[in-house]
């Protein structure tokens, strides 16, 4: 079960993707209710409701996907996107070969400005006249179904809606010249995240899932969830102790090696590039370089 965004009449409409993939349709279509976007479709997705989209995509008929627009699935966030670094040892190490050492004892946290979210299939002002060092990264994006504090691990999974692929592009000689990532990290369009959003029944969990990258079909990132240094449950758990989390937030879950940092001489991308970003089962999030 997949839930997309897609622009009907110039606005923004939350919806179902089909079984097959070929075919949306809105939620109120789908006689599933009249919701203004699709965080507040998961803020009400209880059990009943979220069997009543099952059943509506097992047998849904709507418009061709590529006669519509799809958005990212969530356009604008609520909050801005909260982000794991370094979260697998190998690109802690390329990290640290090219930046020098990231002191910590547990996760890094960083925030990464939502102004509005870069969908599948864009065209990204690369910002190159304030950084000629970019950079993609494949990630899988954990979405929060309920509010929630102080999660026990074992109960992580409860308060997830979902999942989709995120591509945090990054500004390298910008994330390096300040003491924070956070404006390397948050020029406009360099949250990308879709095509759709993977209702977490598609998966089992824990997530044992690959995830790749690649530029111009070349590919660049290669690994599986499995090898996260901290994973989702401790994610989940450590985040919602003394911060509350909502639905709709969005946790990207961090990268693996091979980005364009890691390689001597680093790989920048430039004008013209395609960077394709997957997540086994979750999607193919594609992004060209303005």
């Amino acid at each position: 079960m997949e839930f997309v965004t897609f622009e009907q009449d110039g606005v923004p409409c939350p919806g179902l993707l089909s079984a097959d993939r070929k075919q949306v349709c809105g939620l109120a279509e789908a006689g599933l209710g009249d919701w203004a976007s699709l965080n507040d479709f998961i803020a009400a997705a209880d059990p009943e409701l979220t069997a009543r989209a099952a059943e509506a995509a097992a047998h849904l008929e709507g418009t061709p996907v590529e006669q519509v627009r799809l958005l990212s699935p969530i356009p604008r966030p609520s909050h801005d996107i909260i982000c794991v670094g370094v979260n697998y040892r190998a690109h802690l190490e390329e990290s640290e070969a090219a930046m020098g050492k990231i002191e910590h004892q547990d996760s890094v946290y960083f925030s990464k400005r939502a102004h509005i979210m870069t969908p599948d299939g864009a065209t990204v002002d690369g910002h190159l006249d304030l950084d000629p060092c970019l950079d993609y990264e494949v990630e899988l994006a954990v979405v929060i179904g309920k509010e929630c504090r102080d999660v026990a691990p074992e109960d992580a999974e409860d308060y997830i809606f979902g999942y989709s692929v995120f591509n945090d592009m990054s500004a390298r000689s910008l994330q390096k010249k300040h003491n924070q990532w956070y404006r390397g990290k948050s020029l406009d369009g360099f949250s990308i995240m879709g095509p759709t959003l993977v209702h977490k029944s598609a998966l089992p969990f824990p997530i044992q899932v690959d995830v790749r990258s690649r530029v111009n079909g070349e590919l660049r990132q290669d690994s599986n969830t499995r090898l996260f240094l901290k994973d989702i449950p401790h994610l989940i758990a450590e985040l919602s102790h003394g911060i509350t989390l909502e639905p709709g937030d969005i946790i990207a879950t961090g990268t693996p090696a091979g980005v364009g940092l890691g390689f001597d001489p680093p790989r920048w991308l430039k004008s013209g590039d395609t960077v394709e970003c997957e997540v086994q089962g979750v999607g193919l999030l594609t992004t060209h370089i303005k």
